[in-house]
């Protein structure tokens, strides 16, 4: 069915939802399929992915049988799995059981009867309103299923029935946000939809191995060619841990998320939306940097897009992503919106700026000269249900994607599919995409350079000082071969035996090294203490140092932890693999197999705990790229009261929500992100002159291949 344009209003509305109640896990694995062919009965339907599964539950596992993992195997052949496929037939929503009196199910299944559903075998966009309505009438059911048995029988039947993205999207976004599934380990997006993360040269081989039956190991390069500057920094942008990173974050903090029909608010959503795409560009300029190439320069709706992009990748289904040439200027796009409307919307937001207030629905005066406004900011700009007027300040980044995105062909003639920055899985991919973040960027930017800098009562912390900084090695990165399975992006048969097909990509790493602070307590007691760590590069691409004021709006976050400080001298030795805005390449498909099969096969836990989260950034690129010749960066170490900035209890065991938050959507540290960089530094000499704040110069030495 044509889907149609989006329109900048339906971004912002999506339908409407209840509390949810439970959700659980899916599963796939040949291996599995091959010897059990069934899951597991009642509660172990679809086994959850636990960390920490042992005892009672694990005997009973034995008794079941071994997991299986067959929703996700293969999404877009028919279900492997012999009970599955019979539920997909035999089971009705209708009949589940429902928190929602089954409302939710009887909508769905009505959409489904009255052949109103995209067909499988097409393409699935966010963006798409409908598309996107229609995967969360599906994550609706799933919510709203109050057992086991139901939440399977409604996997299995839509499954079958409902496209093949929009499926994906609905299981992924359930079990992020449903209770039962808080430690669940998901596995790689890379490997469940390799299209959307692989270059087309690497399928296509991928397709000529299964052919022939040739196990094969494809090279996959970045793409363009060294003609293009943007090629030396395509490693960053295609990265597909940076590209899950992404995607991952837009899952855990949906724009279409509605308080009104969940179980909890999210806390600073907006400023978190501000967060996460700030360091994403700060970094990419660290890494452009590295690699003799200016900051990106902002994007303008009323100036041309110098850089053209050729994605490379296509969809399963719907042909090659588009597409765009240099220096395309900015045309209106049919159905979504008009340039001139872009330009209106980015001066409604920069008034309210000027003014301090941005103006409410009901006429209502929201002041944002304060630590809160920048979360209110971020909820409009991008804009999620959270902002006080949509209808007024508009969409701005979702509509800029979309925007950006079809300058392909922004009139629709070739009726081409969505572009990548239309999905949050490509969007990196695109160099645009960093300018288009840079000019939003610079619109927070104009907010909180609209603050009152800290003051020297601000930043201190009595008693407590910073005394001394030791590495333990030289800080090193190199480029290492990683390699994903593309068993699921090539068609198959079950007549035909699976050989393993597998691309290798070339990714940016570096050497563990650890960080030892000196810190002295003379409070005359322990006291809890947030520490927090930053880095920019000390100069330009002309070798001009980078005034402090315009170096630490370019900082990174490099790791925040709290810690109890004993009286006296402190000695604290912070390892590289514990930042806690990192986390560990989650597990393949296959490894999960192999790791579920000894926990089984031993009677010991299935222990996955660092692989719960899946929100920070890769712990390969905590450190920027730098240089052969080594690339000073400055570092700053700041030590806050962690008793003041700490919003829940036992912070100091545990670094798993710092990047992202609780569970239950509270974030865990009072102060601002970014904190006490956020704000501008009229005069370096105060934040200097704290105890609490020490300030080093490094180097980061890259290692060439030999």
């Amino acid at each position: 069915m044509n889907q149609g344009r989006v329109t900048p209003s339906s971004l912002l509305h999506p339908l409407p939802y209840e509390t949810r109640d439970r959700c659980i896990t899916p599963r796939a694995a040949q291996g599995v399929l091959r010897d059990k062919g069934r899951v597991l009965n009642n509660h172990e339907a679809l086994g959850p992915l636990r960390s920490g599964v042992g005892g009672r539950r694990l005997a009973q596992l034995r008794d079941d049988g071994r997991l299986s993992w067959s929703i996700l195997w293969k999404i877009y052949d028919k279900i492997r799995d012999p009970h599955l496929e019979q539920l997909s037939q035999t089971f009705d929503p209708l009949s589940g059981h429902y928190n929602d009196g089954g409302v939710s199910a009887r909508r769905l299944m009505q959409e489904l009867n009255d052949e109103r559903l995209l067909e499988q075998k097409h393409w699935f966009s966010l963006f798409n309103t409908r598309q996107r309505q229609e995967a969360l009438m599906l994550y609706d059911v799933l919510e709203h299923s109050t057992d086991w048995d139901t939440f399977i029988g409604n996997a299995a039947f839509f499954r079958v029935h409902m496209n093949e993205g929009e499926f994906v999207y609905a299981i992924y976004a359930a079990i992020t946000h449903s209770p039962l599934t808080q430690h669940v380990v998901l596995p790689p997006l890379y490997e469940v939809t390799p299209h959307l993360f692989t270059n087309s040269e690497v399928i296509q081989a991928a397709y000529k191995a299964k052919m022939t039956q040739t196990a094969a190991k494809i090279r996959s390069h970045f793409t363009g060619s060294k003609s293009n500057p943007e090629q030396r920094v395509a490693y960053f942008g295609e990265d597909i841990g940076m590209n899950t990173h992404h995607v991952t974050w837009h899952l855990e903090f949906p724009f279409w998320w509605d308080d009104a029909h969940e179980d909890h608010h999210i806390e600073r959503k907006g400023e978190s939306f501000f967060w996460v795409h700030h360091q994403l560009t700060v970094r990419f300029d660290a890494e452009r940097l590295s690699n003799y190439l200016d900051p990106v320069n902002e994007l303008h709706w009323d100036d041309v897009i110098y850089e053209g992009f050729a994605p490379h990748t296509m969809y399963k289904y719907g042909g090659y992503f588009p597409s765009r040439p240099d220096n395309v200027k900015f045309e209106d796009v049919d159905g979504v919106a008009c340039v001139r409307d872009m330009l209106i919307l980015e001066s409604r937001i920069r008034d309210a700026i000027a003014h301090g207030y941005f103006t409410g629905r009901d006429g209502s005066v929201i002041s944002i000269r304060d630590s809160n406004g920048i979360n209110i900011l971020g909820d409009v700009i991008e804009s999620s249900t959270y902002s006080p007027n949509p209808e007024y300040y508009g969409s701005l980044h979702n509509t800029a994607h979309v925007m950006l995105g079809r300058q392909g062909d922004p009139h629709g003639k070739f009726a081409l599919p969505p572009g990548v920055l239309e999905h949050f899985e490509t969007a990196t991919r695109d160099p645009a995409f960093f300018r288009l973040h840079k000019y939003m960027d610079n619109i927070f930017r104009e907010h909180k350079d609209s603050l009152p800098p800290y003051t020297k009562e601000d930043l201190e912390f009595p008693g407590v000082s910073v005394d001394s900084i030791t590495l333990s090695t030289r800080l090193e990165t190199h480029f290492e071969d990683f390699e994903y399975s593309l068993i699921n992006a090539v068609d198959d048969t079950t007549d035909v035996e699976d050989v393993p097909i597998d691309a290798v990509i070339s990714r940016l790493t570096h050497n563990d090294f650890n960080i030892e602070i000196g810190i002295t307590n003379n409070n005359g007691h322990e006291v809890m203490a947030t520490v927090r760590i930053f880095g920019w590069p000390k100069y330009d691409n002309n070798h001009v140092e980078f005034p402090f004021n315009e170096g630490r709006w370019n900082a990174i976050e490099l790791d925040k932890f709290w810690i109890k400080l004993a009286r006296g001298s402190n000695k604290i030795t912070r390892s590289s693999t514990q930042s806690g805005v990192t986390v560990p390449d989650v597990p393949s498909f296959q490894t999960l197999i192999d790791m579920t099969d000894e926990a089984l096969a031993s009677g010991s836990a299935l222990h996955l705990e660092n692989y719960e989260s899946g929100l920070g950034l890769p712990n390969r690129f905590l450190l920027p790229k730098g240089k052969t010749e080594g690339m000073e960066f400055h570092i700053v170490f700041f030590v806050s009261d962690g008793a003041k900035d700490g919003a829940v209890e036992g912070l100091h065991e545990s670094t798993t929500f710092n990047h992202y938050g609780c569970h239950d959507g509270k974030y865990p540290d009072n102060r601002p992100h970014g904190y006490p960089l956020d704000r501008r530094v009229d005069d370096e000499r105060i934040i200097n002159g704290v105890s609490n704040f020490k300030a080093v110069d490094i180097k980061v030495f890259h290692v060439e291949d030999n």
